[in-house]
């Protein structure tokens, strides 16, 4: 496994990364088959640290989790454990996705953009009604079931995940309800 252990402005010492690489290693044996890269990241905001952890499993799957604590092992630890939880949440079902999963999730690229926010007054009426963009990245949408979906969007900690249906053409969301639950808008259902 392929570890990227980094820093925002703050140096990282060996001392920590063998820690990072030990720890994350523990919690991967128990629960994930055959991760192929981890991504962490260290940044620190006031008197606080931040800790940022993506793993990325072999079936294609992304876990992430954050957390942030005075002392730079308190974070990375308490990050660890949030990711111990999820993972040990989904062992089951990660298991029997890759099981069922002859192949690797399929990943179709898309356009991504970020757009200004608005910050006219609401009595008064935009110039255009075309907004402003202010930024365009390459985003990737995997081929998913709508329960694989569910539970990339819970591993990844997102409040929406965009997807394509396995077998459907057309595009796919699942997001977060307001009251808890998950929603799910599927194009090939419509009337």
């Amino acid at each position: 496994m392929r570890y990227q252990i980094s820093g925002k402005q703050i140096d990282i010492g060996t001392a920590l990364q063998t820690h990072v690489k030990t720890e994350l290693g523990t919690v991967l044996d128990k629960y994930a088959q055959r991760p192929t890269d981890a991504n962490v990241v260290f940044s620190k905001t006031g008197a606080e640290f931040n800790c940022e952890a993506v793993v990325h499993l072999s079936s294609g799957l992304t876990a992430q989790a954050s957390a942030h604590a005075h002392e730079i092992y308190a974070a990375f630890d308490e990050c660890a454990e949030k990711m111990d939880k999820q993972l040990r949440r989904y062992k089951r079902r990660l298991k029997d996705h890759h099981k069922d999963r002859a192949e690797p999730v399929e990943l179709f690229g898309a356009s991504q953009y970020i757009l200004a926010a608005s910050d006219h007054d609401e009595d008064q009426e935009p110039e255009s009604l075309q907004p402003m963009i202010i930024a365009e990245m390459e985003a990737k949408i995997p081929t998913l079931t709508v329960g694989e979906a569910v539970m990339q969007m819970e591993l990844a900690g997102a409040p929406v995940l965009v997807f394509h249906k396995d077998g459907k053409t057309g595009v796919n969301v699942v997001y977060r309800r307001a009251d808890g639950n998950i929603g799910w808008v599927d194009p090939n259902n419509a009337t």
